[in-house]
């Protein structure tokens, strides 16, 4: 059997695939585990500068695994929330995974399919692809991956979605922000290599602080705000690499990061 989920390095690129097409892509505990520690080994690679996400076949992430669904009828309340526990574990670990996390989406991306893709940082998506936060057909609840998704989409677009279950759109998911890029699927490839040229151009440190910025700026108290930033930004201008960025731009010249 192959591995739930494949890693290959290129560089300073892992590109993680979720790989059971013929289950399209559906969460299982086995893959979950095996997500959850890929992304959390990437939190201790300094050398690593970006990660695709993406799904194998023609579906991105179908939701969860209909066998697994049907083990959950035996398991007691207290084995649920150990399991429900290492879902959350999972998002957790693709959403602060220190270099941005770029998701190719085609087919679809359901239930915990979206959840990935609101952990994710940039979501690429074929035009025809769908989306939906579809738990509550099945009688659960889109719980664990809501942190992530409203943050995303907000809490108006939980509010109409979550309980309704629906399936929508490309369109729409770029509309209310879980999408960033709208493509057609012969497109995609090509789509997420332009992203991922573009955060290589950039200083590989700064990326990591930046990231960290887009993400815990508004969890900050607005009197920490300040500070914080500013230390931050006197880091980056004092270091090396931001030395080195600097004068880059005015000898007008590739800086020594930027990739051939």
């Amino acid at each position: 059997m192959p591995d739930s989920v494949t890693l290959v390095r290129d560089g300073s690129v892992a590109r993680v695939t979720l790989n059971q097409p013929d289950r399209r892509n559906a969460f299982d505990p086995e893959m979950i585990a095996a997500a959850r520690a890929t992304f959390e080994g990437f939190a201790r690679d300094n050398t690593l500068r970006v990660v695709v996400l993406a799904g194998a076949g023609p579906v991105f992430c179908g939701g969860a695994d209909v066998s697994y669904m049907a083990a959950s009828l035996q398991m007691t309340r207290e084995q649920n929330l150990d399991d429900s526990l290492k879902l959350a574990g999972m998002m957790h670990a693709i959403n602060s995974c220190p270099v941005p996390v770029i998701t190719r989406v085609q087919g679809a991306a359901l239930g915990g399919g979206a959840g990935a893709c609101a952990a994710s940082d940039r979501v690429v998506a074929a035009d025809d692809a769908a989306f939906g936060f579809t738990e509550v057909k099945l009688g659960i609840v889109p719980a664990v991956i809501s942190p992530f998704v409203i943050a995303k989409i907000g809490e108006t677009n939980a509010r109409a979605l979550f309980p309704t279950g629906e399936r929508f759109d490309a369109a729409r998911a770029q509309r209310i922000g879980l999408v960033h890029d709208v493509v057609p699927s012969a497109n995609l490839d090509a789509a997420v290599q332009a992203i991922v040229e573009e955060v290589l151009s950039a200083g590989p440190t700064a990326v990591r602080v930046a990231k960290e910025i887009a993400l815990t700026v508004g969890r900050l108290a607005p009197t920490d705000v300040p500070a914080w930033t500013a230390r931050r930004l006197a880091n980056q201008r004092t270091s090396d690499e931001g030395q080195e960025g600097l004068r880059a731009f005015l000898e007008k010249r590739d800086p020594s990061w930027r990739q051939k």
